[in-house]
């Protein structure tokens, strides 16, 4: 599977937390032909189960996006808007966006208002409009934006909007491709809303009911100038087992194993400990008796921006850990 292409196809869907039934669509079509059935439940996460006797094993990798909501448009054709999840001013100023009808923007500020004191809601979108008519014939309050950021390869980097979390997803595709050996009951769920709260992963494991979790999400880069070490792994370092991180402390049975498979495999790895920040993996642990419960983390640079960061090496060390995951003889 080529990474890059299957990341920009799913890209090019419109899915902001919410709005995840696009990339849902791409993603059910790619995993189809590995998988024995997909059904997608009443949230709108795509749970595509392959069969097995053994343990139930859940692996989740969420489709959403942060995103834009507009909640005024004015007199004279700009958007007001609110944020779909975790936006910072000052990392989407300038960004260009984009509408699911095709509508495109670039996100300003406020003349009124200092660069460097600015908060959210001294940005507007600028469709270029001429006045409030004209914006009303293209866009209505409630429609919701994403970045228009185009993904590219530079060297072992890839660079791309949303690698939070569809690299994760590209992840799951790619861990599929390679099992061999299907002794577990396999679940691979594309979760939805986790950008507003971990939502779909807290249904779609209580209707699993799941033996074990895994989630997959991005990490924070413990590698940029200044970093302030709130987190421990770095781009290109290797598949990230997550510890813990503010929603979960995984099971330390989980975390050996993954460290034992990844020795065994000779695959590439590091610890994933994140002061701040959780993943899907913070509602598995917590289903109903609860789950064993890990992570397999992608560290990036500059989430949430719209252009974030990370190591293709590290994108294939995730998949064929969570392929030998998926393989293991589990208790």
């Amino acid at each position: 599977m080529d990474i890059l292409q299957t990341l920009q196809a799913l890209n090019a869907c419109h899915g902001p937390s919410g709005c995840e039934r696009p990339v849902a669509d791409v993603i059910r079509q790619l995993a189809e032909p590995y998988v024995d059935e997909c059904t997608i439940d009443t949230l709108g996460n795509l749970i595509c189960h392959k069969k097995g006797n053994g343990p139930k094993v859940m692996f989740a990798a969420h489709m959403d996006s942060i995103g834009f909501i507009v909640t005024h448009i004015d007199e004279k054709g700009f958007l007001r808007f609110g944020r779909v999840g975790g936006l910072s001013a000052h990392e989407v100023l300038g960004a260009p966006i984009r509408f699911a009808n095709g509508v495109r923007g670039v996100v300003a500020l406020d003349g009124k208002v200092e660069a460097k004191e600015m908060k959210l809601d001294d940005l507007y979108l600028d469709i270029g409009a001429r006045d409030r008519e004209e914006a009303r014939s293209l866009i209505q309050v409630g429609d919701t934006a994403v970045y228009d950021t185009q993904a590219f390869v530079s060297g072992d980097r890839i660079f791309s909007p949303y690698l939070d979390d569809r690299i994760a997803c590209v992840v799951l595709l790619m861990a599929l491709e390679q099992i061999r050996n299907n002794r577990n009951d396999l679940y691979f769920v594309f979760t939805v809303q986790e950008e507003v709260g971990i939502r779909g992963a807290r249904t779609a494991a209580y209707g699993v009911d799941p033996d074990y979790g895994i989630a997959i999400d991005v990490t924070d880069s413990d590698d940029i100038p200044g970093a302030p070490h709130e987190c421990s792994s770095v781009a290109g370092g290797g598949a990230a087992i997550k510890v813990m991180d503010s929603s979960v402390i995984c099971h330390p049975l989980v975390v050996a194993r993954l460290e034992q498979l990844a020795r065994e495999n000779e695959i590439a790895w590091q610890k994933d400990i994140l002061k701040a920040g959780g993943t899907d993996a913070g509602a598995i642990h917590q289903t109903r008796a609860g789950v064993y419960t890990g992570g397999i983390s992608i560290s990036s640079r500059y989430i949430h921006t719209p252009l974030e960061m990370a190591d293709l090496r590290d994108v294939e060390a995730c998949a064929a850990l969570a392929a030998a995951f998926a393989q293991a003889e589990l208790d």
